[in-house]
């Protein structure tokens, strides 16, 4: 259960960094209409089976259609929310589900070679447009639509550091933390095309251990989109603690499995 009540603090705490919530009794309404193809940013989120799903359906349709937003779900507690599933597929919204690895940083510093090449910044207002055109140009995030202003709010809000990590003073890789009380999450780590397979990522995660090891954090999370990432972290000492089962049903647009796959 520990994970779970982590995961639902992280995940609350950083939706709400740039989305408004409305809560229901069956769970809560996420919207921001600046960013209306960001999906964290608009979704309802539902954890307890409600009493009439046809009714919390009806009503999360009219929300989002009323606000020009594509309708969706995030659905936690899969098994338990069956019956609410089949009424949501019937009713013509896509579906998929997903098996995410947790993983937590052991203590050991990543073993990684020195590269006379590489430096590394946190995000500043003198760095800020360099950070922001990497994760622009990483369509797995979505691209610019959905980065460009995600990332001025995520770039001003405390919880938040980023770095950016260089290569022969040209900005290849960002990544940040997230910050919720006593806990540290790793999030958007990003390598533009033509810098990958270089190993940039584990230099990059190296000083983040090192950065958060100073701050005093004792737990230092992250959750890989699939398996290959996950084995990527697992190079770099952080390891496998559990596993979450998670949903997501759209009434249009692209899946977040076409979304990771960069289509």
């Amino acid at each position: 259960m520990m994970i779970e009540k982590i995961t639902e603090e992280f995940d609350t705490a950083q939706i709400l960094s740039y989305a408004s919530r409305e809560k229901r009794a069956w769970g809560d309404l996420f919207f921001n209409e600046q960013n209306p193809t960001h999906y964290d940013a608009n979704h309802a989120d539902v954890s307890v089976l409600p009493a009439d799903p046809d009714a919390v359906i009806d009503e999360v349709i009219q929300f989002y259609r009323e606000k020009a937003i594509i309708p969706r779900f995030y659905l936690h507690n899969v098994e338990a929310l069956a019956p609410f599933i089949e009424k949501l597929t019937a009713r013509g919204f896509g579906y998929e589900e997903f098996d995410h690895a947790v993983q937590l940083w052991n203590g050991q510093l990543a073993n990684v070679p020195h590269d006379d090449r590489v430096s590394i910044e946190r995000v500043s207002s003198h760095n800020f447009t360099e950070a922001m055109e990497v994760e622009c140009s990483i369509a797995e995030f979505g691209g610019r639509k959905v980065r460009e202003k995600a990332f001025q709010l995520e770039f001003a809000n405390p919880a938040y550091d980023y770095y950016l990590l260089y290569v022969d003073g040209v900005a290849a890789s960002t990544a940040c933390t997230f910050k919720t009380g006593s806990h540290i999450r790793l999030e958007n780590v990003a390598t533009r095309k033509e810098w990958r397979g270089q190993g940039l990522i584990g230099i990059l995660i190296r000083h983040m251990q090192e950065e958060v090891a100073l701050q005093g954090y004792k737990q230092f999370w992250v959750y890989p989109i699939n398996e290959q990432v996950e084995k990527v972290y697992k190079r770099y000492h952080f390891d496998t603690v559990g596993r979450l089962r998670m949903a997501h049903a759209f009434l249009g647009g692209k899946s977040i499995k076409e979304i990771h796959a960069g289509n």
